[in-house]
C-alpha cells in the first residue's frame, strides 16, 4: 500500500515542491551593484560604489554591510539595519574617507570613497540578509581599480580599418552607379539606332517604287 501511495502522490509532491521553489527564487533577496561591476579611477579622486537591494515580498529589519577584501582578509567598511523600506538607516562606518550616500531611497545602499589611494583598490562586497525571507541573504562584488592616470585608448588602427572599409564600400557603390549609367546610355543608343533603321527603310521603299508608293499611282500611257 505504501509503495502504491508513493507511486500515485510522488509526481504531485514533486510538482508542489517545484512550485514552492520557483516562488522562493522569485521572492529571494538580491543585492545589485550595476551592469558593470567595476570602476577604474584616478588616485586622489572620489568615487561611488553602487549597490541596491531587491525583494518581491519586501524587507523587514534588513541587515546590510560593505566589506573590503584586503589580501584575503575581509574588513568591514560599514553596516546597518533597515527596519522597513523608505526608512533611512543609521549606518556605522569603520574606515576613513567613507560616506554612506544611499539613504535607502529607491532601495539604495551605495557608499562614497573620498580621496582614494592605491590601497583602496580591490574587491568590495555588498551583503544583505532579510529576516522576512527566513534569513535569506545575498551578496554582490564590485571591483575598484586605482591608477595614476586614465589611459587614452589609441584608435588609430580602428580608424584606419574603418576608413578602408568605408572607402571600399564607396568605391563599390560608385562602380555600380557607373555600370548602371553605362547600361542606360547604351540602351538609349540602341533604341535610337533602331528608330533610324526603321525610318531609313521606309524612305528606300518609296524611292524604288514599291507597292503602296507614289510611283504606282501614275497611269500607263496608251498606244495610238
Amino acid at each position: 500500500m505504501e509503495v502504491q501511495w508513493f507511486r500515485v502522490h510522488l509526481p504531485r509532491l514533486g510538482l508542489i515542491f517545484s512550485t514552492l521553489l520557483g516562488m522562493w527564487s522569485v521572492q529571494a533577496l538580491e543585492m545589485i551593484v550595476g551592469k558593470i561591476p567595476f570602476l577604474q579611477a584616478v588616485n586622489g579622486s572620489t568615487v561611488m560604489l553602487p549597490c541596491t537591494y531587491a525583494s518581491c515580498i519586501g524587507i523587514q529589519d534588513l541587515y546590510f554591510n560593505w566589506q573590503f577584501n584586503d589580501n584575503g582578509t575581509m574588513q568591514k567598511v560599514c553596516e546597518s539595519l533597515i527596519v522597513n523600506e523608505g526608512v533611512e538607516p543609521h549606518v556605522e562606518i569603520f574606515r576613513e574617507r567613507v560616506e554612506f550616500v544611499g539613504k535607502n531611497r529607491n532601495n539604495n545602499v551605495s557608499i562614497l570613497l573620498w580621496n582614494i589611494t592605491f590601497e583602496d583598490g580591490g574587491l568590495y562586497t555588498c551583503f544583505g540578509r532579510n529576516p522576512k525571507e527566513k534569513g535569506r541573504n545575498h551578496s554582490a562584488i564590485f571591483k575598484l581599480i586605482v591608477v595614476d592616470e586614465l589611459r587614452v585608448v589609441d584608435n588609430t588602427l580602428t580608424i584606419m580599418i574603418a576608413s578602408a572599409v568605408g572607402g571600399a564600400i564607396a568605391a563599390l557603390m560608385g562602380f555600380m552607379l557607373l555600370k548602371n549609367f553605362t547600361i542606360f546610355v547604351l540602351s538609349k543608343i540602341e533604341e535610337k539606332n533602331k528608330e533610324c533603321l526603321v525610318t531609313s527603310s521606309g524612305i528606300d521603299n518609296t524611292e524604288n517604287g514599291l507597292s503602296g508608293s507614289k510611283a504606282d499611282s501614275k497611269p500607263t500611257p496608251k498606244k495610238k
